[in-house]
Formats: structure tokens, C-alpha cells, sequence
């Protein structure tokens, strides 16, 4: 039998580039800023790291926060809806019958709908959810998986700009490096996320590369000033 995962993966997915993207371009602004203040690369990878590990845990933590609120919300709407169809049921027959309006349906095969669902309190409340809420059950274990796939991603993506640092020590040599290689990540990343994401690539990817080189230049040129 085949079942289809379009919900689940995209989630996935939009988890992922969240990481991802903040991964990639905060460490990067944070490694520029600070080779544009000391010539040690060993500081850069300190204070790196430890944004890495702080950034990741907060972004973990509100992808949590996010998936917690979304069961919440639902269930929320589950238990408001069981309790309409006790106690207003003629109401709740006549969203049925709305929702089967709008797909052109008879007035007597809306009502016939309408009785029949009503049989069946479950699928009743089911086919409120999703039609007339628009809401799915979400994964119980949504919010934890959510947490750690942003937390990942995010270390993921935050140890690319910082790698040079660790092989090269000065900060603005090895800032040469970082550059290269994050805005090629970046590009990388941008191009699929614009075509997973029905985007123009090439032109997505460019605007991703174009965020994260401001971001890095405005941070170094703001610490060298500062500096001086």
C-alpha cells in the first residue's frame, strides 16, 4: 500500500533550512566581526563554538516551543469541537453541509452527507478538523524531533565558517578562507532550498550569498571601527 509523507517531510525540511540558514550566516557574521578585532584564530573558535552551542539550543528550544503549541492549539480545537457536536449538532450539520456546498453538491446529498457523518461522532469531529478548521493531528513526537533537527542543522551549518579557523592562526587569513568556502555553502544551500521550495534556484541561491556576505561584511567593518 502506498503512503504518501508530504506533510511529515516537509516539515522536515522547512526545519532543516531554519537551521540551516541561521547556522551558516550568524557564526559566519561572528567570525568576521571578530577577525576584524583580534588576530587570534583561537578566540574566533571560542567565542564561535560557543555561539554554536548557544544558538543551537535556543533555536532547538523554539522549534520545541513551536511544535508543543501547535499540539496544544489542536487538541484545544479537538476537545471545543466534541463539545459542539453535543451540544449544537443541527449547527455543526449545517457546516457539513456548507463545506459540500462549496463543492457544488445537491441540497439533498448535503443532508444525506450530513445524517450519515453525524453516525459517527469520531469521524464527524475528524472531518470538522480538517475541513472546517483546516487542521491535521499533528505527530506526537513533533516537537521533539522539530528540536532536534533545527538543533542539528544549526551546528551543521555553524561549523562550516568556522573550520578554517581551527587550521589557520590568523583570524583575517583565515577569514580569507571562511568566506570561500561559507558563501559556496551558501550558495549550495540557497540553490536547493529555492527548488525544493518552487523557487528560481540560481536566483535564490544568489540572495542567500548576497545576506550572508552583508551580514559578515557589515559585523568585520563595524569591529574594525570599533577596534580602532
Amino acid at each position: 500500500m502506498h503512503h504518501e509523507q508530504h506533510v511529515s517531510s516537509s516539515e522536515t525540511i522547512r526545519d532543516i533550512v531554519i537551521g540551516m540558514s541561521d547556522g551558516l550566516t550568524v557564526p559566519f557574521a561572528l567570525a568576521a566581526g571578530l577577525s576584524g578585532a583580534v588576530n587570534a584564530s583561537g578566540i574566533v573558535v571560542t567565542a564561535g563554538m560557543a555561539e554554536i552551542v548557544a544558538g543551537s539550543i535556543a533555536m532547538g528550544l523554539g522549534g520545541f516551543l513551536a511544535g508543543k503549541t501547535d499540539a496544544d492549539h489542536y487538541n484545544a480545537e479537538l476537545k471545543r469541537e466534541y463539545e459542539e457536536v453535543e451540544r449544537v449538532p443541527d449547527q455543526e450539520k449545517e457546516e457539513v453541509k456548507q463545506v459540500f456546498a462549496d463543492f457544488g453538491l445537491s441540497g439533498t446529498l448535503q443532508q444525506q452527507i450530513a445524517d450519515e457523518m453525524a453516525k459517527d461522532k469520531d469521524k464527524w469531529v475528524d472531518f470538522m478538523m480538517k475541513y472546517e478548521l483546516g487542521l491535521e493531528q499533528p505527530n506526537p513526537n513533533r516537537a521533539k524531533k522539530s528540536a532536534l533537527t533545527i538543533g542539528i542543522s544549526y551546528i551543521v551549518g555553524g561549523i562550516i565558517p568556522l573550520s578554517p579557523y581551527i587550521f589557520i592562526d590568523n583570524s583575517v587569513q583565515a577569514l580569507y578562507y571562511s568566506c570561500a568556502i561559507t558563501l559556496i555553502a551558501l550558495f549550495i544551500f540557497g540553490y536547493f532550498k529555492s527548488k525544493l521550495t518552487g523557487q528560481p534556484p540560481v536566483m535564490g541561491a544568489i540572495k542567500v550569498v548576497v545576506i550572508g556576505a552583508i551580514a559578515a561584511a557589515a559585523a568585520f567593518i563595524l569591529a574594525r571601527a570599533i577596534n580602532k
